[in-house]
């Protein structure tokens, strides 16, 4: 009886090697036949192998046919495409990029340059064909850093063509636009381009990511900017350029219409508006800090503890004690949160914390209110269970 071989059907990189190119390149071709997408990659890693030249051309063909393709795509398709989408995309991101930097932004340029096509016929009710496009943003950007300023030209035109798109791609790709491209792409835009409620969007996320406040500001109206949200973005930017004083206008704007407000002072936190928002009192804090009104920024970030229960502004409240202060804070903290009214916030501080001992005190002081939990109840006794499983009865009870 022949020995067993030592080569397994187990499915690895290592395992393959055995049957031999020969036969390897038999089975692609027939996975190939099979499957157009496959056949697709297969002519791509061909085309890179052959060098630059030759896969941009694969690439060129490929975008060529997506673009004058006019057949609706359905649901059941749509992962097909979306897959081919991303093959050719990290083709020109890792294979033509490392080469043949202008080439392949050029070729990047136009794989974006299908989206309003595949969006007109591809069924795509979860925003996915969207998420594709905005997930591949970083990549764009980061390409054209790299690509001589030529190159970066086609980009510029590309914005001018879509600012609706690209406004909402530089958003996606975050710090992938560097300030220095930021501005570049800034510089190429006309009037036209600008004063246009589109243009505007875009121009407004390139001055964000040139880092020009003042252009950035200045596309905000005075009701945009006393809106709780806006204020507090607007207030932190101003606090990072060290514009203090502008930092609390801006703050303060947003508390026009409330009769309380007093300029040069934020109002106490029963006296304001429901519509200002955690961000607006955050960033308040951080004005007070700035300010050198530390004794004001704790009294306000323990003002939101004791509201709220919220975990942040207690740990930073906390960290700006003196040794052992804050052991004695916390102990406060917790006694607090054991009166609360609102049992749920209460234990998802103590649990989250985490301060399973208090958590279980909690409910063995609180059973009726821990008995009505539902959402989160299952995950807490089990995490209680082994230490507290009187708690965690009480829970699941």
């Amino acid at each position: 009886m022949a020995r067993p071989s030592r080569i397994s059907t187990r499915l690895s990189a290592a395992n393959l090697v055995h049957l031999g190119a020969p036969r390897l390149a038999e089975l692609l071709i027939e996975a190939g036949n099979a499957n157009a997408n496959f056949k697709r990659r297969l002519r791509l890693q061909l085309a890179a192998e052959a060098g630059p030249a030759l896969l941009a051309l694969e690439i060129d063909k490929r975008l060529t046919a997506l673009a004058a393709a006019r057949t609706r795509v359905s649901w059941r398709k749509r992962g097909e495409l979306i897959d081919d989408l991303q093959a050719h995309r990290r083709m020109i991101s890792d294979r033509l990029a490392p080469d043949a930097p202008a080439e392949a932004l050029a070729a990047l340029v136009r794989w974006f340059d299908l989206y309003p096509g595949l969006a007109a016929r591809v069924k795509d009710a979860k925003g996915e064909l969207a998420a594709t496009f905005e997930g591949a943003a970083p990549d764009l950007f980061a390409l054209a850093e790299t690509a001589p300023s030529n190159a970066v030209r086609e980009l510029a035109d590309a914005l001018r063509r879509r600012p609706v798109d690209y406004g909402r791609w530089i958003a996606a790709a975050g710090d992938a636009v560097r300030p220095g491209l930021a501005r570049q792409l800034l510089d190429s835009l006309d009037a036209a381009s600008i004063n246009t409620p589109t243009g505007r969007h875009l121009v407004c996320n390139l001055a964000d990511r040139a880092q020009d406040l003042d252009l950035w500001l200045s596309f905000f109206s005075p009701e945009q900017a006393r809106t709780s949200d806006t204020a507090a973005d607007i207030a932190r930017r101003l606090l990072v350029a060290g514009r203090t004083s502008e930092a609390r206008a801006a703050l303060e704007a947003a508390l026009s219409p409330a009769p309380t407000a007093q300029r040069g002072t934020l109002a106490p936190l029963a006296d304001r508006a429901p519509r200002l928002t955690s961000a607006w009192e955050a960033a308040s804090i951080d004005v007070l800090d700035a300010e050198g009104r530390r004794e004001e920024a704790q009294a306000l970030r323990w003002g939101l503890f004791e509201r709220d229960l919220a975990a942040q502004p207690l740990r930073d409240y906390l960290a700006r004690l003196p040794d052992f202060d804050d052991v004695e804070a916390l102990d406060r903290a917790f006694a607090h949160a054991a009166v609360h009214p609102d049992f749920e916030a209460a234990m998802r501080l103590l649990m989250d914390w985490p301060a399973h001992r208090e958590a279980a005190k909690l409910v063995l002081a609180r059973p009726k209110d821990a008995r009505r939990l539902r959402a989160k109840a299952a995950d807490w006794a089990s995490r209680l269970a082994q230490r507290h499983p009187e708690a965690a009865d009480i829970l699941t009870g």
